[in-house]
């Protein structure tokens, strides 16, 4: 089980793929919807431009992999773990927000030959035609808004795209999917004004986290399409985070896009050693080289005895091909995870994508349905929610 977790070194043992769907793989578009590598960005020392492996300093992107694994960019995000509802907790949940949003930015500036900001669809093929990364902003918890919707328009004038309600409990705007009591039976009133003025501003909604209830007020109230950033199919693992058939239907029929995810597929390990170390990565931000490579290597021990996400490559592949005979291929993407409990089996970081594009043409499907799987979808989705914006 420790070669899930060998960085570069276990990246080259991966299963090889033809030079025609290596060149068919770099020839699309390829974005995730889901990185959450913000995490390492504040970092002292941890440097984008350099390649990392999880052994070192618990990572699985960067610019080295992104090149290796063809990944032409994706939403970078805004991460806040949920706290109290105060005063206090909005002012250090917003600060919060704020410091990873810099990072983003921070890291795009120090890279301007190899990445660029990316606010709409056109941006993401201009960018990526000049064989530079794009950068979208997404925000996963919209805790950090604090008492009003009035700040969604701060973080939309920096670039923010994508949002979500909620995270793990439930928050000010709605009810989630894990952690939470149900507070709300779904939206408050506050996260009725949160959907309106997403929809306003052209913000494309993202219900992963967010309970059954909350999806389906959502799809009753908001105008645009919306997507799920990092979900799976329930009907293959009966996990809160994944969502039923029925839903999925819901939302490809408003437009949406289902960003099959990489995790929720199998029974998690969660010994206690194990939720030890996870409580510690949101804390690696601050940590020194040293601790942030003892942390990686602790946990590539506890790989060693049982991996924390026993999902295997031929696993991600059966929920993906699930859920596009569900809804077809015009509402199927892909949001790994990556950087934030992501990664298969197989597939340990993202230089391994190009299997996924061998996976998705052996199982029949052509190379038009595979560039919409890889970014089509869902720049179909942002660009509609950004036209009935400016409508």
């Amino acid at each position: 089980m420790l070669a899930f977790l060998l960085g570069a070194a276990a990246a080259a043992q991966q299963p090889a793929v033809s030079p025609a769907i290596r060149a068919l793989h770099e020839r699309l578009l390829v974005l995730d919807t889901h990185l959450d590598t913000p995490v390492n960005l504040g970092r002292p020392g941890w440097n984008f431009a350099q390649r990392h492996s999880f052994t070192d300093d618990i990572s699985q992107i960067d610019l080295p992999r992104m090149k290796e694994g063809g990944l032409d960019g994706g939403f970078f995000v805004i991460y806040t773990q949920q706290g109290p509802l105060t005063a206090e907790g909005y002012a250090a949940a917003k600060a919060h927000a704020w410091r990873r949003e810099a990072w983003i930015r921070a890291m795009v500036r120090q890279l301007p030959n190899e990445m660029e900001l990316a606010f709409t669809p056109d941006d993401a093929r201009r960018i990526a035609a000049k064989g530079k990364r794009a950068v979208f902003q997404s925000i996963e918890n919209s805790y950090p808004l604090g008492p009003t919707v009035a700040t969604m328009k701060d973080f939309y004038d920096v670039g923010v795209r994508l949002a979500g309600p909620v995270h793990n409990g439930d928050n000010q705007f709605a009810d989630a999917t894990k952690g939470g009591k149900r507070t709300w039976g779904g939206l408050s009133s506050l996260g009725r004004e949160w959907v309106k003025e997403a929809n306003r501003l052209g913000i494309l909604v993202d219900l992963s986290h967010s309970s059954d209830e909350t999806v389906d007020q959502v799809l009753e109230l908001s105008k645009a399409p919306v997507i799920l950033s990092h979900s799976g199919p329930r009907a293959l693992y009966d996990s809160p985070r994944n969502l039923d058939d029925a839903r999925i239907k819901k939302i490809a029929a408003k437009g949406g896009v289902i960003q099959v995810n990489s995790v929720f597929l199998a029974p998690m390990d969660d010994r206690p050693e194990r939720d030890k170390l996870s409580g510690q990565w949101e804390s690696l931000e601050d940590a020194s080289p040293r601790e942030a490579r003892e942390a990686g290597q602790a946990w590539a021990r506890l790989e060693a005895t049982k991996t924390a996400n026993p999902v295997t490559f031929d696993r991600f592949m059966e929920s993906l091909l699930y859920v596009l005979k569900l809804v077809g291929p015009d509402h199927v993407g892909i949001g790994m995870d990556w950087d934030g409990g992501g990664g298969l089996i197989g597939m340990n970081d993202i230089s391994g994508l190009p299997r996924i594009t061998a996976a998705l043409k052996k199982a029949g499907y052509s190379d038009a349905d595979v560039a919409k799987i890889w970014s089509g979808n869902l720049l179909r989705a942002l660009g509609e929610a950004q036209r009935l914006a400016t409508k």
